[in-house]
């Protein structure tokens, strides 16, 4: 998508619609992370499972999309603009999003079927709470990449979108 753009303020506002559309989808990962969160205090023995799906579909949605879509175009930009430091440091905050990757899959894993739901249903409490503490790290650690890799570059893309007098 973003490769087909001619110019670099083109691909600047390619990758800044793409970051707004991804944390877009983390908000309304949010809002379903909280829903759940509010319907196991209220009567995990009542809990309609659905939501959990729901929440299931937005996470893993969201998690796809930043190892496949946003964090390659990060880095791509920090290449574009010859930003090595920038690489590197990137380089050590994606290592240190990898647990909290670890962590989605396995909770994806444990609520994977109707079946597995119903099993694993008194640890959902738990799960949540643990991927709360995960998920906190890793947008703190995914903010800090934007920052790095993206919004550190945005004078000059603007710059470079002015015309010449």
């Amino acid at each position: 998508m973003l490769e087909e753009c001619t110019t670099a303020a083109e691909r600047f506002r390619g990758v800044h619609q793409l970051i707004d559309r991804w944390l877009d989808q983390r908000r309304e990962m949010l809002v379903s992370f909280m829903d759940l969160h509010e319907a196991c205090v209220s009567d995990l023995e009542q809990l309609d499972m659905t939501r959990v799906n729901r929440f299931i579909e937005l996470l893993m949605d969201y998690i796809s999309a930043g190892h496949f879509e946003v964090y390659p175009q990060l880095k791509e930009e920090g290449r574009v603009f010859e930003d090595t430091s920038a690489l590197a440091v990137a380089d050590k905050l994606m290592l240190r999003l990898e647990p909290s990757t670890e962590l989605v899959l396995s909770f994806d894993e444990d609520f994977s079927s109707p079946t597995r739901c119903q099993h694993y249903r008194t640890r959902l409490p738990e799960w949540l709470a643990r991927l709360q503490e995960g998920l906190a790290e890793r947008f703190s650690l995914e903010d800090q990449l934007i920052q790095r890799l993206h919004a550190v570059h945005e004078p000059a893309c603007q710059t470079r979108q002015q015309p010449v007098a």
